[in-house]
């Protein structure tokens, strides 16, 4: 069989995590096929694959005009026997046999103006050309893989898909973040703290801040935390786009951290010294954070929505991020008991062990060999 992979987005911090762990573990367990994996220069010059790992030159890209003209005839010219979009961004006019990854549908739930920078035009225009390439990819794919139940049903529901069409695949950690939480010393922590100016005991979030993560509900909690515990800090981590830009501007304060970007050591040394890590989102379709808490020993505590009850298990403490009370009275329940914290850090180890990129892989691969 040839399979063509869309691996154009290998090195984005989302949908590139999952196509870089699932062509890792594909190249551990497939020998026979015969796997064409469509790169952007960057990443074509610096990626070495199996021998039946090809890279193809796709150097364009993605949501895009010039996605929708080269793709489909790149695509002609290699001649594959099924092709793995791994998000939504299907090129209309490709009419040959495909499978696709959808990982959520906030940016349906969530048409917020608030949440772009584009102009109203430009925006209203963006949107029309997201449903008809969201509708291609859900109605011609001859499967759809999710991260979740929670995404699953909701395929189901809003869109009137086949229950049999959708595969649930769950995610998982990075081998790496296990790695370093394994060898990281007491010394590095330490410097991790000292560089960002932080002093224990301190909330950690990390993730983008895009509106529906609700980072501004938890800044919010924070602020009243504050007036029953006055040396609590808060320690936000992402990207240093547009949207924290404007968070920060909006929510100075001499406790409240922004880090911007962070390594994965500075990652796992904030996980491990947090007093809890809290994702207030108001949906998610997977929630890797939470899972990533639990292998670096750090208690969860949860918005209750979307996908994260499924993900958190019995090993997360659980809130209704629209109730400012109810986030507030969680995290107190974690910095009053040790006793608390301790439970979940135990229940975490266990659960983060029932995920594994592995598995995603074989399940992925059952997927494609019965489709051909």
């Amino acid at each position: 069989m040839r399979i063509v992979i869309d691996a154009r987005m290998y090195q984005e911090s989302g949908v590139g995590r999952y196509i870089r762990n699932l062509i890792s573990e594909l190249q551990i367990l497939e020998k026979e096929n015969e796997y064409l994996i469509l790169l952007t220069k960057k990443d074509y010059d610096n990626l070495d694959l199996n021998k039946n790992f090809k890279k193809v030159l796709a150097n364009f890209r993605w949501y895009g005009v010039e996605e929708q003209i080269k793709l489909p005839k790149l695509l002609k010219e290699l001649k594959p026997d099924l092709v793995h979009f791994p998000h939504f961004n299907i090129p209309i006019f490709y009419k040959g046999k495909f499978i696709v990854t959808i990982h959520d549908l906030i940016h349906q739930h969530f048409q917020m103006k608030r949440a772009t920078t584009l102009n109203p035009l430009t925006y209203k225009i963006k949107q029309l050309a997201y449903k008809k390439v969201f509708k291609k990819a859900i109605v011609d794919s001859k499967k759809i893989l999710v991260p979740s139940n929670y995404v699953k049903n909701l395929l189901v529901k809003d869109w009137d898909i086949d229950a049999n069409r959708v595969v649930v695949t769950y995610e998982a950690v990075d081998e790496d973040i296990f790695s370093i939480a394994k060898r990281i010393k007491r010394e590095r922590i330490n410097q991790v703290m000292k560089k960002f100016r932080i002093r224990p005991p301190f909330l950690f979030y990390v993730g983008n801040a895009h509106p529906h993560k609700n980072v501004e509900g938890l800044i919010r909690a924070f602020l009243e935390l504050r007036k029953k515990y006055p040396y609590l800090q808060l320690v936000l981590s992402g990207h240093d786009h547009y949207f924290w830009q404007k968070l920060k501007g909006e929510n100075q304060h001499k406790d409240i951290i922004y880090t911007g970007f962070i390594t994965d050591e500075e990652l796992v040394a904030l996980y491990r010294n947090a007093q809890c890590f809290v994702l207030p989102s108001f949906e998610e379709g997977f929630g890797i954070p939470l899972l990533e808490s639990m292998a670096c020993n750090c208690p969860v505590v949860s918005s209750n929505k979307g996908s994260l009850p499924e993900i958190g298990g019995e090993a997360t403490l659980y809130f209704n991020p629209h109730n400012l009370i109810d986030i507030k009275e969680k995290i107190s329940q974690i910095l009053d008991s040790q006793k608390i914290r301790n439970s979940l850090i135990e229940e975490g180890k266990k659960r983060v062990l029932e995920f594994s990129w592995k598995t995603l892989a074989k399940k992925t691969l059952d997927v494609y060999q019965n489709i051909i």
